[in-house]
Protein backbone atom coordinates (compact mmCIF):
# COMPACT_ATOMS: atom_id res chain seq x y z
CA UNK A 1 0.00 0.00 0.00
CA UNK A 2 1.29 3.46 -0.87
CA UNK A 3 0.51 6.35 1.45
CA UNK A 4 -1.96 8.86 0.01
CA UNK A 5 -3.11 12.32 1.07
CA UNK A 6 -6.23 10.83 2.66
CA UNK A 7 -4.01 8.76 4.92
CA UNK A 8 -2.07 11.84 6.01
CA UNK A 9 -5.30 13.75 6.66
CA UNK A 10 -6.50 10.83 8.75
CA UNK A 11 -3.41 10.93 10.96
CA UNK A 12 -3.71 14.69 11.43
CA UNK A 13 -7.41 14.44 12.29
CA UNK A 14 -6.71 11.80 14.95
CA UNK A 15 -3.91 13.91 16.45
CA UNK A 16 -5.97 17.12 16.37
CA UNK A 17 -9.06 15.61 18.01
CA UNK A 18 -7.29 13.18 20.34
CA UNK A 19 -10.04 10.68 19.72
CA UNK A 20 -10.81 8.05 17.10
CA UNK A 21 -14.52 8.72 17.54
CA UNK A 22 -14.17 12.47 16.99
CA UNK A 23 -11.76 11.99 14.09
CA UNK A 24 -14.23 9.61 12.43
CA UNK A 25 -16.91 12.30 12.69
CA UNK A 26 -14.61 14.96 11.23
CA UNK A 27 -13.66 12.68 8.34
CA UNK A 28 -17.23 11.40 7.86
CA UNK A 29 -16.17 7.80 8.34
CA UNK A 30 -17.48 5.09 10.60
CA UNK A 31 -15.19 4.37 13.53
CA UNK A 32 -14.47 0.80 12.31
CA UNK A 33 -13.49 2.20 8.89
CA UNK A 34 -11.21 4.78 10.51
CA UNK A 35 -9.62 2.15 12.77
CA UNK A 36 -9.01 -0.12 9.77
CA UNK A 37 -7.42 2.75 7.83
CA UNK A 38 -5.14 3.62 10.75
CA UNK A 39 -4.05 -0.01 11.07
CA UNK A 40 -3.17 -0.11 7.37
CA UNK A 41 -1.09 3.06 7.69
CA UNK A 42 0.71 1.74 10.77
CA UNK A 43 1.36 -1.54 8.98
CA UNK A 44 2.83 0.35 6.03
CA UNK A 45 5.10 2.42 8.28
CA UNK A 46 5.94 -0.56 10.45
CA UNK A 47 5.15 0.64 13.96
CA UNK A 48 2.31 2.14 16.06
CA UNK A 49 1.77 5.87 15.57
CA UNK A 50 -0.55 6.45 18.55
CA UNK A 51 -0.88 5.29 22.14
CA UNK A 52 -4.47 4.37 22.95
CA UNK A 53 -5.73 4.91 26.50
CA UNK A 54 -8.73 5.90 28.62
CA UNK A 55 -8.11 9.61 27.89
CA UNK A 56 -7.92 9.17 24.14
CA UNK A 57 -5.01 8.77 21.74
CA UNK A 58 -1.58 10.42 21.92
CA UNK A 59 1.08 10.24 19.22
CA UNK A 60 4.08 8.02 19.82
CA UNK A 61 7.53 9.45 19.20
CA UNK A 62 7.44 7.97 15.71
CA UNK A 63 3.93 9.32 15.33
CA UNK A 64 5.16 12.84 16.16
CA UNK A 65 7.85 12.48 13.50
CA UNK A 66 5.32 11.32 10.90
CA UNK A 67 2.79 14.03 11.83
CA UNK A 68 5.26 16.86 11.30
CA UNK A 69 5.99 15.61 7.82
CA UNK A 70 2.35 14.89 7.08
CA UNK A 71 1.46 18.47 7.96
CA UNK A 72 4.31 19.75 5.79
CA UNK A 73 3.01 17.78 2.80
CA UNK A 74 -0.61 18.83 3.35
CA UNK A 75 0.44 22.44 3.80
CA UNK A 76 2.39 22.30 0.56
CA UNK A 77 -0.51 20.77 -1.35
CA UNK A 78 -2.91 23.42 -0.01
CA UNK A 79 -0.40 26.09 -0.99
CA UNK A 80 -0.19 24.66 -4.52
CA UNK A 81 -3.96 24.70 -4.84
CA UNK A 82 -4.27 28.38 -3.95
CA UNK A 83 -0.79 29.54 -4.93
CA UNK A 84 -1.42 30.69 -8.52
CA UNK A 85 -4.40 32.86 -7.52
CA UNK A 86 -2.52 34.22 -4.52
CA UNK A 87 0.44 35.48 -6.50
CA UNK A 88 -1.28 36.42 -9.76
CA UNK A 89 -2.82 39.52 -8.16
CA UNK A 90 0.27 40.57 -6.23
CA UNK A 91 1.26 44.13 -7.13
CA UNK A 92 4.53 43.97 -5.15
CA UNK A 93 7.18 41.35 -4.38
CA UNK A 94 5.84 38.91 -1.80
CA UNK A 95 7.84 38.08 1.34
CA UNK A 96 6.78 34.68 2.73
CA UNK A 97 7.33 34.81 6.50
CA UNK A 98 6.63 31.97 8.94
CA UNK A 99 6.12 32.27 12.67
CA UNK A 100 5.92 29.82 15.56
CA UNK A 101 5.10 32.41 18.19
CA UNK A 102 3.32 35.71 17.78
CA UNK A 103 5.70 37.37 20.21
CA UNK A 104 8.16 37.87 17.35
CA UNK A 105 6.47 37.01 14.08
CA UNK A 106 3.47 39.37 14.13
CA UNK A 107 5.52 42.39 15.14
CA UNK A 108 8.27 41.34 12.74
CA UNK A 109 5.86 41.20 9.81
CA UNK A 110 4.73 44.75 10.57
CA UNK A 111 8.30 46.00 10.87
CA UNK A 112 9.47 44.37 7.65
CA UNK A 113 6.57 46.05 5.82
CA UNK A 114 7.62 49.41 7.30
CA UNK A 115 11.37 48.96 6.73
CA UNK A 116 11.30 47.53 3.20
CA UNK A 117 9.20 49.64 0.91
CA UNK A 118 7.48 48.08 -2.06
CA UNK A 119 7.05 44.57 -0.61
CA UNK A 120 4.05 42.67 0.65
CA UNK A 121 4.63 40.50 3.73
CA UNK A 122 2.46 37.40 4.13
CA UNK A 123 2.71 35.59 7.45
CA UNK A 124 1.98 31.90 8.00
CA UNK A 125 1.62 30.82 11.65
CA UNK A 126 2.28 27.21 12.62
CA UNK A 127 2.42 25.43 15.99
CA UNK A 128 5.41 23.29 15.09
CA UNK A 129 8.86 24.92 14.68
CA UNK A 130 9.92 21.75 12.91
CA UNK A 131 7.23 22.24 10.28
CA UNK A 132 8.34 25.85 9.76
CA UNK A 133 11.94 24.72 9.34
CA UNK A 134 10.91 22.10 6.77
CA UNK A 135 8.94 24.73 4.83
CA UNK A 136 11.94 27.07 4.94
CA UNK A 137 14.31 24.36 3.69
CA UNK A 138 11.84 23.50 0.92
CA UNK A 139 11.84 27.12 -0.23
CA UNK A 140 8.22 27.73 0.70
CA UNK A 141 9.22 30.52 3.13
CA UNK A 142 11.85 33.27 2.97
CA UNK A 143 12.34 33.44 6.74
CA UNK A 144 10.86 32.08 9.96
CA UNK A 145 10.66 33.53 13.45
CA UNK A 146 10.83 30.41 15.58
CA UNK A 147 12.09 28.97 18.87
CA UNK A 148 14.50 26.28 20.01
CA UNK A 149 15.57 24.61 23.24
CA UNK A 150 18.74 23.31 24.94
CA UNK A 151 19.92 20.19 23.20
CA UNK A 152 17.77 20.97 20.16
CA UNK A 153 19.41 24.19 18.96
CA UNK A 154 19.01 25.37 15.40
CA UNK A 155 22.32 26.02 13.61
CA UNK A 156 23.17 27.86 10.40
CA UNK A 157 23.68 25.84 7.23
CA UNK A 158 24.97 26.64 3.77
CA UNK A 159 21.37 27.46 2.81
CA UNK A 160 20.02 29.06 6.00
CA UNK A 161 21.33 31.74 8.36
CA UNK A 162 20.19 31.41 11.99
CA UNK A 163 20.39 34.36 14.39
CA UNK A 164 19.45 34.38 18.07
CA UNK A 165 16.95 37.11 18.91
CA UNK A 166 16.58 36.52 22.66
CA UNK A 167 16.99 33.83 25.30
CA UNK A 168 14.58 33.51 28.19
CA UNK A 169 13.83 31.12 31.04
CA UNK A 170 10.71 28.98 31.08
CA UNK A 171 8.32 29.90 33.91
CA UNK A 172 5.45 27.98 35.49
CA UNK A 173 1.82 28.92 35.94
CA UNK A 174 -0.15 27.57 38.89
CA UNK A 175 -3.43 28.20 40.66
CA UNK A 176 -3.47 31.21 42.97
CA UNK A 177 -4.72 28.83 45.69
CA UNK A 178 -1.64 26.62 45.39
CA UNK A 179 0.51 26.68 48.56
CA UNK A 180 3.52 27.68 46.45
CA UNK A 181 1.74 30.61 44.79
CA UNK A 182 3.03 33.07 47.36
CA UNK A 183 6.66 32.28 46.60
CA UNK A 184 8.79 34.65 44.51
CA UNK A 185 10.59 31.66 42.94
CA UNK A 186 9.77 27.95 42.93
CA UNK A 187 12.19 25.05 42.82
CA UNK A 188 11.30 22.63 40.05
CA UNK A 189 11.65 19.67 42.44
CA UNK A 190 8.95 21.23 44.65
CA UNK A 191 6.44 20.55 41.87
CA UNK A 192 7.15 16.82 41.76
CA UNK A 193 3.78 15.83 43.22
CA UNK A 194 1.69 18.21 41.13
CA UNK A 195 -0.57 17.31 38.23
CA UNK A 196 0.69 18.83 34.99
CA UNK A 197 -0.96 20.08 31.82
CA UNK A 198 1.40 20.41 28.85
CA UNK A 199 1.19 21.49 25.25
CA UNK A 200 1.71 18.73 22.66
CA UNK A 201 5.05 17.93 21.10
CA UNK A 202 6.10 20.59 18.60
CA UNK A 203 8.52 18.30 16.80
CA UNK A 204 11.47 20.53 17.74
CA UNK A 205 12.29 19.56 21.32
CA UNK A 206 9.26 20.57 23.35
CA UNK A 207 8.18 19.23 25.81
CA UNK A 208 11.13 16.80 25.74
CA UNK A 209 13.54 19.42 27.10
CA UNK A 210 11.19 20.13 30.01
CA UNK A 211 10.88 16.44 30.84
CA UNK A 212 14.68 16.20 30.85
CA UNK A 213 14.86 19.10 33.32
CA UNK A 214 12.32 17.38 35.58
CA UNK A 215 14.37 14.18 35.46
CA UNK A 216 17.45 16.15 36.50
CA UNK A 217 15.37 17.52 39.37
CA UNK A 218 14.61 13.94 40.45
CA UNK A 219 11.09 13.27 39.20
CA UNK A 220 8.94 12.45 36.20
CA UNK A 221 6.08 14.94 35.76
CA UNK A 222 2.60 13.44 36.05
CA UNK A 223 1.05 14.83 32.87
CA UNK A 224 -2.67 14.07 32.96
CA UNK A 225 -3.67 16.71 30.43
CA UNK A 226 -2.27 17.57 27.02
CA UNK A 227 -3.78 20.48 25.11
CA UNK A 228 -2.73 22.95 22.40
CA UNK A 229 -5.37 25.44 23.58
CA UNK A 230 -4.20 28.30 25.85
CA UNK A 231 -7.76 28.76 27.11
CA UNK A 232 -8.22 25.13 28.15
CA UNK A 233 -4.79 25.10 29.78
CA UNK A 234 -5.66 28.21 31.80
CA UNK A 235 -8.95 26.61 32.85
CA UNK A 236 -7.17 23.45 33.99
CA UNK A 237 -4.67 25.46 36.01
CA UNK A 238 -7.23 27.76 37.63
CA UNK A 239 -10.03 25.25 38.06
CA UNK A 240 -8.28 21.89 38.52
CA UNK A 241 -5.09 22.99 40.26
CA UNK A 242 -2.82 21.75 37.47
CA UNK A 243 0.60 23.27 36.82
CA UNK A 244 1.95 24.19 33.39
CA UNK A 245 5.20 25.42 31.92
CA UNK A 246 4.84 28.81 30.26
CA UNK A 247 6.62 31.75 28.69
CA UNK A 248 7.75 34.86 30.55
CA UNK A 249 4.88 36.84 28.98
CA UNK A 250 2.14 34.49 30.25
CA UNK A 251 -0.35 36.66 32.14
CA UNK A 252 -1.34 36.42 35.79
CA UNK A 253 -5.02 36.75 36.67
CA UNK A 254 -8.20 34.75 36.50
CA UNK A 255 -7.07 32.49 39.32
CA UNK A 256 -3.60 31.92 37.80
CA UNK A 257 -0.20 33.17 38.99
CA UNK A 258 3.08 32.97 37.06
CA UNK A 259 6.38 32.32 38.82
CA UNK A 260 10.00 31.83 37.72
CA UNK A 261 11.77 28.56 38.44
CA UNK A 262 14.72 28.73 40.81
CA UNK A 263 17.98 28.62 38.88
CA UNK A 264 16.34 28.75 35.44
CA UNK A 265 16.51 24.97 34.82
CA UNK A 266 14.76 25.28 31.45
CA UNK A 267 15.44 27.91 28.81
CA UNK A 268 14.23 28.68 25.32
CA UNK A 269 15.56 30.86 22.54
CA UNK A 270 13.79 33.00 19.98
CA UNK A 271 15.57 32.48 16.66
CA UNK A 272 15.27 34.07 13.24
CA UNK A 273 16.15 31.78 10.33
CA UNK A 274 16.61 33.35 6.88
CA UNK A 275 16.99 31.48 3.62
CA UNK A 276 20.21 32.70 2.02
CA UNK A 277 18.70 32.58 -1.46
CA UNK A 278 15.41 34.17 -0.38
CA UNK A 279 14.12 37.70 -0.82
CA UNK A 280 15.26 38.76 2.65
CA UNK A 281 18.86 37.54 2.36
CA UNK A 282 20.15 40.96 1.24
CA UNK A 283 18.40 42.60 4.20
CA UNK A 284 19.42 40.11 6.92
CA UNK A 285 20.82 42.71 9.34
CA UNK A 286 17.73 44.88 9.02
CA UNK A 287 15.40 41.93 9.56
CA UNK A 288 17.35 40.66 12.59
CA UNK A 289 17.18 44.13 14.16
CA UNK A 290 13.45 44.25 13.42
CA UNK A 291 12.92 40.84 15.05
CA UNK A 292 14.79 41.96 18.17
CA UNK A 293 12.67 45.12 18.39
CA UNK A 294 9.51 43.06 17.91
CA UNK A 295 10.49 40.76 20.76
CA UNK A 296 11.06 43.57 23.25
CA UNK A 297 7.94 45.37 22.13
CA UNK A 298 5.92 42.24 22.90
CA UNK A 299 7.58 41.87 26.29
CA UNK A 300 6.74 45.47 27.21
CA UNK A 301 3.23 45.20 25.76
CA UNK A 302 2.53 42.44 28.27
CA UNK A 303 3.49 44.61 31.23
CA UNK A 304 7.16 43.67 31.61
CA UNK A 305 10.19 45.94 31.65
CA UNK A 306 13.70 44.88 30.76
CA UNK A 307 15.09 45.78 34.18
CA UNK A 308 12.46 43.58 35.85
CA UNK A 309 13.23 40.49 33.79
CA UNK A 310 15.89 37.93 34.73
CA UNK A 311 19.38 38.54 33.46
CA UNK A 312 19.02 35.43 31.32
CA UNK A 313 16.58 37.25 29.04
CA UNK A 314 18.99 38.78 26.51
Amino acid sequence: MELELRHLRTLCAIADTGSLTKAATVLRLSQPALTARLKRVEAEIGAPLFHRGPRGVIATRLGEFVLVRARTILHGVADLNIGPDRYADATAPVIALGGALGSVSVGLAERISAELSGVEVRLTMEYSPRLLWDLLVAGRLDAVATVDYPGYELVSTSDIQCARIAAEPVYVALAETDPLAGRAEIGLSELAERTWVMTPSDGAGWPDCFHHACERAGFTPRVLYTSPSPDSIRDLVAGRGAVTACQVVYRDGGGVVVRPLLGDPVRMRHVLAIRRSGRLAAHADTVIAAATAAYWSYIELHGHRRDRLPASVD
